[in-house]
């Protein structure tokens, strides 16, 4: 009768288990899993004790418990009960947050412009042109999520008369085109930081020179997403909502 064999070897469990033989080691040093007797010849002989407290490891791990939380698991249901309820929790939000993606992926798919922009300017995208998308999209990355939430509010009422011949000024316009469209933007903007208070702040901030790398890249973006008459436009906007000392 053929001697039946009373253990495995590392490499035998952790095929066994599905694993590296690495992983069973690793196991081991950080406590998770037993040291198994050793045979006469000093090689580790592991049970299925073993075997099992691996494949419980394996299911745990593949549920998404970190291998800390499983020793946590370990020392009292009341620690168990934590772990699960915290790890559902993080699911429940990781699944919210990839139906809130696939929801934006359907609007994106209808409006192929919303790729240019932030999460919640879907009602506004097609009235926007292409400097004030990659402004907003700049914005979502340097300025914190108060401020987005001003634009967001600011960008639900009609783009006003200002607003759209600013978009359309030609590099060539003249003088008066551009000083008479400068006092115009003016008065919105002087309407726009009352209505909305953040946005106010937000300007006080890059005149107090607050915050310098950012507002370097705002610079930068308004020098290469508009032309020349835009930007002289901008200057004198700026000019007459803050004039300085001598030009009250």
């Amino acid at each position: 009768m053929e001697e039946v064999k009373t253990g495995w070897s590392t490499r035998e469990l952790a095929k066994l288990a599905g694993i590296t033989v690495k992983t069973v080691r690793h196991y081991h040093r950080v406590g998770l899993l037993a040291e198994p007797e050793r045979a006469e010849n000093g090689y580790k002989l592991y049970r299925v004790a073993h075997l099992i407290r691996l494949l419980r490891i394996r299911r745990l791990v593949d549920l998404g418990v970190s291998l800390a939380d499983i020793a946590a698991i370990d020392e009292s249901p009341e620690r168990a009960d934590q772990v699960f309820r915290a790890l559902d929790q993080e699911l429940a939000a990781s699944i919210a947050r990839q139906q809130r993606i696939r929801d934006e992926l359907v609007e994106i798919k209808r409006h192929r412009t919303l790729a240019d922009l932030p999460p919640g300017f879907d009602s506004v995208a097609t009235g926007l042109s292409v400097a004030d998308r990659a402004f907003l999209l700049i914005a979502s990355r340097i300025f914190e999520p108060s401020v987005m939430d001003a634009y967001r509010e600011l960008h639900r009422t009609p783009r006003s008369a200002a607003e759209s011949d600013f978009d359309v000024l030609p590099e060539d316009a003249d003088e008066d085109t551009r000083q008479n469209l400068a006092e115009r933007y003016a008065l919105e903007v002087i309407r726009q930081h009352r209505e909305h208070p953040t946005l106010h702040e937000l300007a006080e901030r890059a005149r107090s020179g607050a915050d310098p790398q950012v507002w370097a890249v705002v610079v930068q973006g308004i020098a290469e997403l508009h032309n020349d008459a835009q930007r002289d436009v901008l200057h004198r906007m700026n000019a007459i909502v803050y004039p300085g000392p001598g030009d009250g």
